[in-house]
Parts: C-alpha cells; sequence; structure tokens
C-alpha cells in the first residue's frame, strides 16, 4: 500500500514557491534495484530527493533536501551495481550517463581498471517558474553568466532559461553532459524550442560552441559548466560575434572567479599595471596596481546564494573594478518569500572613490582613513558640505588650507581636540599613539591617517571627509575651481593670488581663464612645481 502511494506521488506533477515541478523520478527508479526502488517509494518523499548513492560494498543512501537516509542494511554488490548500469545510457569521458528523454544524471566512480565500483544518482527535474527571477535580464539582451556551487540550481535555472529565451529568439544549447536537454537524440520538452547540439567529448566542449555560431546563426547560446581555459576563450569570442550568452560556471561570488586563472577571464582577467607619477598621485595608490585586462564575457554575473535568493551584479565591468580598487561591492539581492512572491532590494548608492580608498597593512594605497569611534558604530559617510572642524597632529597647516582652498571645502582648523570633529595625522604619529590621539580615540573622533605630509594626500583626505564625487577631485575640475576663485579674490581687490603647480596643459588653461577675466598672469618656478600667478595689475613675473 505505501509502495502504491509512493508511486502515485512519483507520477504527479507538484509544487513548488517557484511554480509546478516535474521530475520523471519513476524512470529513475525503474534502473535501482528492487529492495532500493521499493523503500524510496514507501518513503514517500519524492519532491525532496536529490540523489541515491551506490557504492560497493557500502550501505545504499539517499539524500534528500533536509536529510539523508539509509536505504537498506545490506550492502552493495556488483551486482546492484551492474543492474543499474546495464539499464542506463552509455557512460562517456565525463563519466557521466542518463535515461533516454529524461533529465536524470548518473555519475560513475572507475577504478583503475576501468570497471563501475560506484553510482552517484542525480533527480534531474524540469521546474517552470524558477527563471522569473532574473528573466528581466534575459529578455534584454544581454549576456548573462550564472554562478554558484555544485548542486544550488544552476542547471534547474538554465534549462528553463532556454525554453523562454527559444520563444522569441533562435537558441542553440551547448550540452556537454545531456544535462540540460537529457539522455538521447530526442531533446527533453522542457527546453521548448531550442535546439540542442551535444558534445562527443567534455575536452571538445569549446569547438562545438564555435561551431553553434558559425552554422546555425543562433542568436542566443547556452552553456553549462564552463570550466577549462579553452571554454573560456571560445566564450569570449562568441561574445563579439553579437551572439547573447547565457553560461554558468562554480563559484561562491564574483571575487572567488576573479582569483580563478582559468575563469577569470569571464569577467575580464586581472593584469599587473605600473601608472605614471601623476596618474599615481591622482588614484592616491601605489605606481604598481592592479586592473581589469579587458571588457567582460558577461555583462551580468548572478550569485545564487540559495535557491531562493540571487545577487545580481549589472554592470561586471564596474563591479570588477571596485574590487581591484578594493572598494566596499553592494550587488542587488533578489530573493522569493514564503508565498512565492519576488522581491529586490537595490544596492544602495555608491560611494564616491575617495570615500572607500584605504590603507591597510600591506596594501597598495598611499592614503587612506581609520574611523575610530570606540564602541560606537561608524558614522555613515554621506554627502555633506557642512563646516567642519579639524586638528591637525603634525599636519603642515598652511598647506592644508591651501588643500582645503583648492577644493573650496568649510574646513576650519582648531587648536583643542575637544572642539574638533575630525583629527588628522600622519602615519608616523599615529603608530606611537600619543595624547591628542587617545584622547581623539577615547572622545569618538574619526581619526584621518596620512602617509605623507604633502598637499595631494590632504587634498584626498578632505575629499573623504566632506564625501567628494569623482567628477569633483578631478585635477582639471579642481584646478578650475582654484582658478576661477582666484580672479574673485583679485577682482575683489587682492593684488595677486599664486595657484598650485600644474602641468603644462592646466597651465595654459589658468592663463586663458585670467585673459578673459581681463588680468594678468604668468608663470614661476620650475617644472614640475612650475605655477601661475593672477595679478590685478602688471607685475613683473617669471616666463
Amino acid at each position: 500500500m505505501l509502495a502504491e502511494l509512493g508511486r502515485k506521488k512519483i507520477e504527479s506533477l507538484h509544487d513548488t514557491p517557484q511554480g509546478k515541478v516535474t521530475d520523471d523520478l519513476d524512470a529513475l527508479l525503474q534502473v535501482l534495484p528492487p529492495h532500493t526502488r521499493e523503500v524510496i517509494e514507501a518513503v514517500n518523499q519524492s519532491e525532496k530527493l536529490i540523489e541515491i548513492i551506490m557504492d560497493l560494498g557500502r550501505r545504499p543512501e539517499a539524500r534528500f533536501t533536509d536529510h539523508e537516509m539509509i536505504l537498506s542494511e545490506r550492502e552493495c554488490t556488483q551486482e546492484d551495481i551492474d543492474f543499474v548500469v546495464q539499464r542506463i545510457g552509455k557512460f562517456m569521458g565525463d563519466n557521466r550517463a542518463g535515461i533516454e528523454r529524461t533529465l536524470h544524471r548518473i555519475s560513475a566512480i572507475i577504478n583503475r581498471q576501468g570497471k563501475v565500483i560506484g553510482l552517484t544518482c542525480r533527480v534531474g527535474r524540469a521546474v517552470f517558474g524558477t527563471v522569473d527571477i532574473v528573466r528581466d535580464i534575459l529578455e534584454s539582451g544581454k549576456s548573462l553568466l550564472l554562478l554558484g556551487r555544485p548542486g544550488v540550481g544552476k542547471t534547474t535555472l538554465l534549462r528553463e532559461a532556454a525554453r523562454i529565451l527559444a520563444e522569441n529568439k533562435r537558441v542553440i544549447i551547448v550540452d556537454t553532459s545531456n544535462e540540460i536537454a537529457g539522455d538521447g537524440d530526442i531533446p527533453h520538452p522542457a527546453i521548448g524550442r531550442a535546439r540542442r547540439m551535444q558534445v562527443a567529448k567534455p575536452s571538445l566542449q569549446h569547438e562545438v560552441m564555435i561551431e553553434a555560431v558559425e552554422n546555425h546563426m543562433p542568436e542566443v547560446i547556452i552553456i553549462d559548466e564552463i570550466g577549462r581555459q579553452l571554454e573560456a576563450e571560445a566564450a569570449r569570442t562568441i561574445a563579439e560575434r553579437g551572439v547573447q550568452l547565457v553560461g554558468t560556471a562554480h563559484g561562491v561570488n564574483l571575487e572567488n572567479l576573479l582569483l580563478n586563472p582559468t575563469l577569470s577571464d569571464l569577467v575580464g582577467g586581472i593584469d599587473t599595471v605600473t601608472l605614471s607619477d601623476e596618474e599615481a598621485r591622482r588614484r592616491g595608490t601605489q605606481k604598481t596596481v592592479l586592473e581589469r585586462r579587458a571588457p567582460p564575457t558577461f555583462d551580468v554575473l548572478v550569485e545564487i546564494q540559495d535557491r531562493q535568493t540571487f545577487a545580481v551584479h549589472h554592470d561586471v565591468g564596474r563591479s570588477v573594478d571596485m574590487l581591484l580598487r578594493q572598494r566596499p561591492l553592494a550587488p542587488e539581492i533578489r530573493y522569493r518569500n514564503e508565498t512565492g512572491e519576488i522581491k529586490i532590494e537595490a544596492p544602495p548608492a555608491p560611494p564616491s572613490p575617495r570615500q572607500t580608498e584605504r590603507l591597510a597593512q600591506g596594501s597598495n594605497g598611499d592614503f587612506a582613513h581609520r574611523i575610530i569611534v570606540g564602541e560606537t558604530p561608524p558614522i555613515e559617510r554621506t554627502r555633506n558640505l557642512q563646516p567642519k572642524k579639524v586638528y591637525p597632529y603634525g599636519v603642515g597647516q598652511n598647506r592644508l588650507r591651501q588643500a582645503a582652498r583648492t577644493l573650496q571645502v568649510p574646513m576650519t582648523i582648531v587648536s583643542e581636540v575637544d572642539e574638533a570633529d575630525v583629527v588628522m595625522t600622519l602615519k608616523s604619529y599615529y603608530r606611537k599613539h600619543p595624547q591628542p590621539i587617545t584622547t581623539a580615540e577615547r572622545l569618538g573622533k574619526p581619526v584621518y591617517v596620512l602617509r605623507s605630509n604633502t598637499t595631494t594626500q590632504m587634498e584626498s583626505c578632505l575629499a573623504d571627509i566632506f564625501s567628494l564625487e569623482a567628477e569633483e577631485m578631478d585635477p582639471n575640475a579642481v584646478a578650475t575651481r582654484e582658478t576661477q576663485e582666484a580672479i574673485r579674490k583679485v577682482l575683489g581687490g587682492m593684488r595677486s593670488v599664486e595657484l598650485s603647480p600644474q602641468n603644462a596643459g592646466i597651465r595654459r588653461q589658468q592663463h586663458e581663464m585670467a585673459r578673459q577675466a581681463n588680468l594678468i598672469s604668468h608663470s614661476s618656478g620650475r617644472e614640475p612645481y612650475r605655477r601661475v600667478r593672477i595679478y590685478r595689475d602688471l607685475q613683473r613675473g617669471g616666463n
């Protein structure tokens, strides 16, 4: 009676929060030894069954979504394993086989003589509705990479993505292990109108990918388990030909993929780059930094955290750049609640680059900030041009005032820690923890640490304190604002104003701005400290 109830359950569709599920589980159970099959049917938990394990000399077991179960006290014999092998398809180069016109996958463990001594019988399911959580991305035409650990549902989602896209586009599936469209020459109905190309050997997957583009004029190519360098290169070639790619890869998150030397090219790859002195000063970094090598192969990356929770990186290139520059990354979070409703949590507004450059022991940064506030949480860093009182300890006050004038920020220098909003010091002083720094930490004052006593470092620090955007820190924009302020002061009565040192191109712009204001300007000093002085009256200046 229990077995009969189990069979009725197995042959039916069942619902999940994602939608309808069909698994053809009866076809898989029919290839198992009778004593194993009867126990699974009696348990009547087919919707939770993930896989059945049979190893020679060990007890067979079933793995469910929430527990594992020993199916028999009797150990598996070679006859039990052969019973299964004789009723399924042929094992290929990846030691995987299937059951014709089903989605089930049987993977073999082979001994040194090539004999099958263990089996993993994985239940394949077509889940209708699982792709709804990323359907807008798929239909946008952007290439999409699904990243997740084994067993999290990548292939299931990929299968329905093929079906949805094939309703309006020409879709080709490169099915290396016949896992997407099932075993046999006739593909499973779950892929809809999509066409399937089989792969003779897993090592030839990259060749079949290129063949699909050259021979069958697809608009979309579906690829499961990109895992080799040649496949990553083939994916880039396909993307450059204007074909939408939807693929999967094993990994936990974007950072994990970026550190994978075989697959990092999917998101642009990494190169070590040497910057010019001027660019290194502008960025506030060392001259040798890590940069993205090329545009990513995939436009969008989705981290499948679990079957109901996805983290979406809509701009993979930008996300990789932020990781390489050690900036915090906040992807969009999508999830299904208990009722199956899809919720989307948009990421917070991205911080300005200066907000997120940090100094850590052994890091590449030349400037960093430390916010030390005892047991209280860090202050919220939002754009704020309210006046700030700064207590500089060991920092040149004249240079600090010059940096504030250049950035046009409302900063006041105070002589007591108690009066300050923030404290600014040098790394050499901070290490010694003098009394003013200790007092600031005790009072919960933010402490900003500079590597060197230079105007560039101070500008970087002030930009961080006042949450200036990247555009406001652009050298041309900074020089323009400084020149405009100098012109205003000279027109207001000052006899002359000396500007900060700039390169020849910026100096030419400053001279032109002075000329348009009917003022006189001259350059003085030697490179790289040559600067412009703006006069109200004609005075003697450098050439």
